[in-house]
Order: C-alpha cells, then structure tokens, then sequence
C-alpha cells in the first residue's frame, strides 16, 4: 500500500479558503491553487494548427449551404461528437447537415474507403466533417479527395508521421500544434472547433446578415462532459471545467432529452449525479448499441428534442447493453480459462487471447477487465473476416501506441493497422500470425520494462483520524470533484473491526466497520465481495453519500478488504 506524497511547498501555497482535509488532497496531485478555478473563463484558447483554414471552409459550406455530412465513430465520444457537431451547425444556419457512422463489422474504422462509397452513394456530400476519428484514415481521405469532397478532420488520436492530405486537421496532437492541453478528448476538439466557428461567423456579422440567433453553444455541454468522461481521458484543469459545466445543466436539467432518458432506464438521478454515473451508467449503454449493432441509435437518442423518442431509443439501448453484459460474461469467463490453463511462465509482461467465437465489439471490455486484474497490457482478439481484430488496454508504464510503433517497425507486415494513444489501441493482423505476434508483444514489452515485472500498487490517500470520517467530509470531496483519470477520487485505508456484515443482492457485502481505537460504527460497502472470516481488517475506502428517500448519509465505499490476523 502506497501512500500518495504530498508537496509540502504546494499545500503551504493554498489560501485558508482551502478547508485543510482537501488540501492534503490537492497537494498530492500537483494541483496549483489557480488550477482549481472551473469557470468557462477559464477555458484555454484555441490555438489549433489549421484552425483558419477549417473556419473558412465551414463558413463557405454554410453560406452556400453545401450538404455537410458528419462522419463520427462506434463509440460514446464519437457519439456525443456527433451530436455536438450536428446540433452546432444547425443552430449555425445550416440545413443540410447529416451524419453516418461505420458499422464496426461492415465499414471497420474511422474515414475508411468504404465509408466514403458508401457517403458518396447515400448522402452526396460536399464536406466530410470527421470527429474522434480521420487521423490514420489516408486511403478514405485521398478517396474523398479524388471524389471533390471537401475533408475537414477532427480527432485526439496521436497521429504518425505523416497524416491524411485533408483540407484541414484539428488535433491537439498533431506536431507543431500549440493548444496547451494534449487531453481533450474526440467531443472537446469538436466544441472547440464549434465554438471558434461561433466567434469567426458573429465577427463577420454573418448571424445579423442571415437573420439567425447568435447560437449559444453552452446547450451542448452535457454532451462534451459525457463524451469526455466516457473517453477516461486525463482530468486536466480544461477537461474537468468542460465535465462540470455540463454536470452542472444536466444536474438542472437543461440537457439533451436522451441523457435524461438513460439516466432514468439506469435509476440514476439528474439532480445528484455525478461524473462517475456518466462513465457508469449513461455511456456504456450508449457504447453497447455500437459494440453489438450501430451506434446510430445512440446518436438519435441524444440527437431528438421530444422526450418520448428519447424514452423508447433509451429503451433499445438498454436491450443492447442486457446482450452486452450476457456476451461480455462468456467471453471473460472463456478468456479466463485460456489464462489459467497457460504454463505459470507465460503472459507474465502481457496476455495475447483469441477465440474465433468471440465478438469483436466486446473484446475491448475483457482486455480491461483482464488488464485490472494482471496488472499488464491485454491484447484481445476476435475474427474479422479473414482477420483478427484486437483491442489492447494497458497500464502507466506501458505508452500502448508507442509500443505498436515499435513492434510495427521492427516486424514489418506483422501488424497491418493500427491506432490509438498511451492506454487504449486498436490493430488488425492476419489469423495465421496470432502466435507470432504473441510472442512478438511479450518480447517487447519485457524489454521495454527492463525485464522487471509491473508492480500493481494501490495508491492512498493515507490514514484518516476518526474525526475525519465524517459526512461534511465527502460532501467536500464531492463537490471537488469531477474526479477521474489524472485526477483521481481521493481513497483512504485504516484498520477496522468489523461489526456486522451480510450478502446483499447475491454478490455484494454490506457491512458494519468501526475504526480501530474509536467506537463509532460506520456504513459500508464492498461490491462483488464474500464475507470475511475475521473481527478485523485492513479497508481501502472511498467517503461517499448514500442518498436514500431523501435522507443523506455517510457510506465508506469499500475499494478493498483484507483481512488482519
């Protein structure tokens, strides 16, 4: 158990305004006093590379209104993305906007050849706006090219070398690009391009000239919070100012109808949620629509103002995710099987699985489940024709996009596509390489961490006093919040005795717990955890409220439980 170090300077620095319990907190994650202002104000500035040239484009479309054509990507970001980008045109004037997403198992990634044909014959565009995706699509742009459709690409990937000829290219990672923060995930870049359009159209008068209100692009900030969080991309200052001024409307209700729909078919509240119930509860039902079908369902849904078409796509979207959730169990349950029949030996630095039977819109879930639980990178393959398709999840200490790069140069036509960023990638390989690239993989990452295993270590937030344990406490951190990847909900550990604990709901332990060396007994809960039999145990815990028939209490989120002899 490790204990987060805390900077001395830099909690010395904070101002008595502070209450001290959060400043320990904040001190521990590097954050300076003046990033923890969240006010639209303080957003960065767009400074993109080829920021100009896109406005110019889209002001020309607009004004001549060109058929301008959305083409997003199969999961929650690239959902919202979508969503933002329509809905921002067409408070801009525009009345030939349309969208198309590829189908995973017909049209594969991103900008691809087929999608274009396939934009071409269905939707006769004169722009192709992509968003959360296009950064690796060179064949689709140079086809659309050829075809005298305009290309305006929109994406966080991190790009090769070289990137696609399109007319112009939004990401915050391209080379030379100087836009501060590299985290905005596939919807913060299309709000940012969306809200440049705004203030270059409003200076050219073109809103007063064409009789149109000056859009307010604040209507679209539940969707950029839900597609960020979804994203779990890091938490800078930006990113959590874009999550909590969304939270904030869709807490007042002043959000896509769609959203209010999933959070009521999810029995999750508006008026209380939280970042964590957007990455829990909203977005996976969004992303099974997309894993198993077409996540052109979940766009509608966030799409549609009348709430009752809202209702019924939240619907069919929950069908989706029950299917999910039974395909995602077997295919874990299988994939486990593989890892415990292997010789001790093997997949010690990564684990390469494959199973012609598998789906491959949920192996992505079980190479994170699996990476959770071995503590190593995850490649997990299904059949994709006669292709394998991967999904690989990795850890801190293993950027999974560099490491392809690696592999891909040295074991040239091994890998023949791929894309991604530090924890998340995506590739193809021929079936009858699997074993090589097992190998291959391994290899790579054992040389990359110096032959040392990775370590999984829980870092903590330290020992809490009893008076610490207390409600006004997590109610502190949750309005701290949003919380997240590269800004993580603070948890703590203690050694408590356990007064009382029982199984509820099949799999999960409530339980009674007293710190030791103080008598006040506190609630908790430990999810998908047996019974202990001890008196006492070390706890790893979150401070969380338990809202129930308006009553508001203390509950200590139980993240682990071990028992003390």
């Amino acid at each position: 158990m490790l204990s987060r170090a805390v900077d001395e300077a830099l909690y010395q620095s904070y101002s008595d305004d502070i209450p001290t319990f959060l400043k320990n907190i904040y001190a521990a994650r590097g954050v300076a006093e003046s990033q923890l202002s969240l006010t639209l104000a303080e957003l960065l500035k767009p400074n993109f590379l080829d920021l100009d040239k896109a406005l110019l484009l889209l002001e020309q479309a607009l004004t001549k209104q060109n058929r301008i054509l959305i083409i997003g990507d199969f999961d929650c970001d690239g959902a919202t993305a979508s969503v933002v980008a329509v809905k921002s045109l067409r408070m801009m004037g525009a009345q030939q906007v349309d969208f198309l997403v590829p189908n995973r198992f017909e049209h594969g990634y991103g900008l691809s050849p087929e999608i274009v044909e396939l934009a071409i014959k269905e939707k006769q565009p004169d722009l192709i706006i992509t968003v959360d995706n296009g950064i690796s699509s060179f064949e689709g742009a140079e086809l659309a090219k050829k075809s005298g459709i305009s290309v305006i690409i929109t994406d966080h990937h991190l790009p090769s070398d070289s990137v696609p000829k399109a007319d112009a290219i939004i990401n915050p990672n391209l080379k030379g690009c100087n836009f501060p923060s590299k985290n905005l995930a596939g919807v913060g870049v299309c709000f940012y391009l969306f809200t440049s359009l705004k203030s270059h159209l409003h200076k050219n008068n073109y809103f007063t000239n064409n009789n149109i209100p000056l859009p307010d692009l604040r209507h679209v900030l539940d969707l950029v919070a839900l597609g960020t969080v979804a994203d779990v991309v890091k938490l800078d200052q930006n990113n959590r100012i874009l999550i909590s001024e969304g939270i904030r409307r869709i807490r007042a209700k002043q959000c896509a109808p769609g959203i209010l729909a999933l959070l009521e078919i999810s029995k999750r509240q508006a008026e209380t949620l939280q970042a964590s119930d957007l990455g829990f509860s909203v977005a996976p039902r969004l992303n099974a629509a997309g894993r198993l079908s077409d996540i052109s369902r979940g766009i509608k849904c966030l799409l549609t103002d009348d709430i009752n078409d809202a209702r019924r796509y939240a619907k069919e979207l929950e069908e989706f995710n029950q299917k999910r959730k039974q395909e995602q169990t077997r295919i874990q349950d299988e994939a486990q099987a593989i890892v415990d029949a292997q010789d001790v030996t093997e997949g010690k630095f990564a684990l390469s699985l494959f199973d012609p039977s598998w789906h491959e819109g949920i192996v992505g879930i079980v190479a994170g489940k699996l990476k959770e639980d071995y503590h190593c990178p995850v490649a997990v393959f299904a059949k994709s024709g006669d292709f394998l398709k991967g999904s690989i999840r990795s850890i801190p200490s293993v950027h999974i996009k560099d490491l392809l790069d690696l592999v891909d140069r040295h074991n040239p036509g091994l890998i023949l596509k791929f894309g991604g960023h530090a924890m998340a990638a995506g590739l193809s390989i021929k079936a009858e390489d699997f074993y090589s690239f097992k190998r291959v993989f391994h290899d790579a990452i054992k040389a990359h961490l110096n032959g040392e295993m990775p370590k999984m270590e829980l870092l903590t937030d330290g020992k809490l006093e009893a008076f610490d344990i207390s409600l006004n406490n997590a109610e502190i951190i949750k309005e701290a919040g949003p919380w997240g990847q590269g800004f993580e909900e603070p948890i703590f550990y203690g050694e408590f005795e356990i007064v009382e604990q029982k199984v509820v709901g099949e799999k999960h332990l409530k339980c009674r717990l007293k710190l030791v060396g103080n008598n006040q007994v506190h609630d908790a809960i430990a999810f998908f955890q047996d019974p202990l039999d001890t008196k006492k145990a070390t706890v790893v815990y979150k401070l969380s409220l338990n809202i129930w028939r308006g009553n508001i209490s203390l509950q200590l989120m139980v993240e682990q439980i071990t028992s003390l002899t």
